[in-house]
């Protein structure tokens, strides 16, 4: 099939070149220094540096012909690009399915990827959220990976699943749409309290606890929302979190490194060159919780931290220090 990928980042890239073996990819970059480097060295030195791309891979960037005649739009922006990009596809009149690969909760609105997908194109477009434990550089090496692809129709999904699948870029259906968009969200928060704990030099027995707890969080947040609890125990649950709360590629558990290490979130930020969605993601799940009254201690440390000055130290000790409840709670 046609497709094309909106957002020529680092996990656009990869994704883009992970589907050139058996579709014909678009990859649509917005930014003038990217294009260049792709047209020119087929590779992306400011958010892949090192990955060649293949010489299939089209790059386009005028985004009326990229999505003019694609069998499938797959959106790799940022969150916040996500609504932008929907706008400007609506004002097209582009009538594709889409998938989007991006992960969060929308800044001020707390919305999911879907519920802005409904708003922007309308609740019966046919679309798909793709998600699970995925480094960009390692797909882009063609690494083994496993992710998980949610639909609002379960024959779209299942078709989609298929087409997108590879040996080695294997990929899931699933009917959790929510879900699966919480799991994704909401484990960046848990990365950067993982890094938190590492910087403070806590131990892995510390670690294994955070991860633990912070997974019971995702669930009661994620039912909440109208997820189903098994999806916490599969690829976009468990998978993703200790992926991201283990791996030393990942963005958020690095913005927790280095607030532990008494860094200001204003110079994590500018020192790491890409988004770490779980920043901002903190702030809107924080929110949420507290308005649906959903116990989430780890969510709001991390907020404390972030975005009220709390010291890494501090907020640490008040977890440590909260009374013992059963484990299923």
């Amino acid at each position: 099939m046609k497709l094309t990928v909106l957002g020529a980042g680092a996990w656009g890239s990869a994704l883009a070149a992970a589907f050139c073996d058996r579709h014909t990819v678009t990859l649509w970059a917005r930014e003038p220094e990217v294009l260049r480097a792709l047209r020119d060295t087929r590779e992306n030195p400011r958010y892949l540096p090192g990955r060649r791309l293949p010489e299939a891979l089209r790059i386009g960037d005028d985004f009326a012909t990229a999505v003019a005649d694609a069998d499938l739009l797959l959106i790799a922006t940022p969150l916040a690009g996500l609504r932008p990009t929907l706008g400007r596809l609506r004002d097209a009149a582009v009538a594709s399915p889409l998938v989007w690969a991006c992960k969060g909760l929308e800044a001020e609105t707390g919305k999911l990827p879907h519920q802005i997908v409904a708003e922007e194109l309308g609740a019966q477009r046919l679309c798909a959220a793709l998600s699970g434990p995925s480094f960009a550089d390692e797909v882009a090496r063609g690494l083994p990976t496993a992710v998980t692809l949610a639909a609002n129709d379960a024959g779209f999904g299942q078709q989609t699943a298929l087409a997108l699948h590879s040996p080695r870029f294997r990929v899931y259906a699933n009917d959790d749409l929510p879900g699966v968009e919480v799991g994704g969200a909401v484990k960046n928060i848990m990365a950067i309290a993982t890094g938190v704990c590492d910087g403070l030099g806590l131990g892995l027995n510390a670690r294994a606890a955070l991860i633990t707890r912070g997974l019971a969080e995702i669930a009661r947040f994620g039912v909440a929302l109208g997820g189903q609890a098994q999806t916490f125990m599969g690829l976009a649950g468990i998978g993703d979190l200790i992926l991201t709360c283990t791996g030393e590629l990942s963005r958020n558990r690095r913005v927790g490194l280095e607030l532990a290490a008494g860094k200001t979130l204003s110079q994590i930020l500018r020192d790491l060159g890409h988004v770490a969605e779980g920043v901002s993601t903190t702030r809107e799940v924080a929110r949420l919780a507290s308005q649906l009254a959903i116990e989430m201690p780890i969510t709001q440390a991390v907020d404390a931290i972030l975005y009220r000055a709390e010291p890494a130290a501090s907020a640490v000790e008040k977890l440590l220090s909260r009374d013992p409840k059963s484990e299923g709670a």
